[in-house]
């Protein structure tokens, strides 16, 4: 096989790799808000131990990267799709590690009503669900103007961030007995906005792939 087409099949694999770790993340944070809001135990205790899979997958993906970069002269186009993959699987780890941290507050929660002093948690779950399954759609189909509407959604997260927060600490005030409750739900918040944030990360990233052009990312 010639130099050339022998890169260009590296390349498609590097980007079915990149697939597969989406949807696994992609997977994670949607069941690690079901067990949240279900308060499902033994589900919370199924996402930690999968969170291993992703960080495997991370690690594969980038000694992929590395071999390309060494055996190959990749062009500035391959230059940008090998960074590009690089930058993405960062953001991917840590939504898998932040879905697996709530998945491991949840596991604690004693009652069924636990997310009552925390209304807006579950619709910033699904906000935060939503993102995710965008950004890596518009990584697959290369949609930049879904990476770019996927982006405006990170004010929603914000947003609904400071409302738990308000919620959180009011309670703690007139509710002392629920503080740890409270400074558990609002981890569980904080670790939603930070997935909002990867998830701007990553469409970020496929904005500079397609265009060679990005902005400093949000967070490291």
């Amino acid at each position: 096989m010639a130099p050339r087409n022998n890169f260009d099949t590296e390349l498609e694999n590097l980007n079915v790799d990149l697939i597969h770790m989406g949807s696994l993340v992609e997977q994670a944070i949607t069941e690690s808000i079901e067990a949240l809001c279900s308060n499902d135990k033994q589900a919370a205790l199924e996402i930690i131990a999968q969170d291993r899979e992703i960080d495997e997958l991370e690690k594969a993906i980038e000694a992929r990267c590395l071999r390309l970069l060494m055996r190959q002269q990749p062009v500035a186009r391959d230059l940008r799709a090998i960074s590009t993959a690089l930058k993405m699987i960062t953001d991917l780890e840590r939504i898998g590690d932040q879905a697996a941290d709530i998945a491991e507050l949840s596991s604690h929660f004693v009652h069924d009503d636990s997310l009552s002093i925390a209304a807006h948690i579950p619709e910033m779950g699904k906000i935060a669900v939503e993102m995710v399954k965008a950004c890596i759609d518009a990584f697959v189909h290369n949609d930049l103007e879904l990476a770019a509407s996927t982006i405006q959604r990170d004010d929603e997260v914000d947003d609904l961030f400071n409302v738990v927060k308000n919620e959180l600490i009011k309670t703690i005030q007139t509710e002392p007995d629920k503080a740890d409750l409270a400074i558990n739900l609002l981890m569980v918040a904080k670790y939603l906005e930070r997935i909002g944030d990867h998830a701007v990360n990553v469409c970020e990233w496929v904005t500079f792939y397609a265009t060679g052009l990005h902005k400093k990312t949000r967070i490291l």
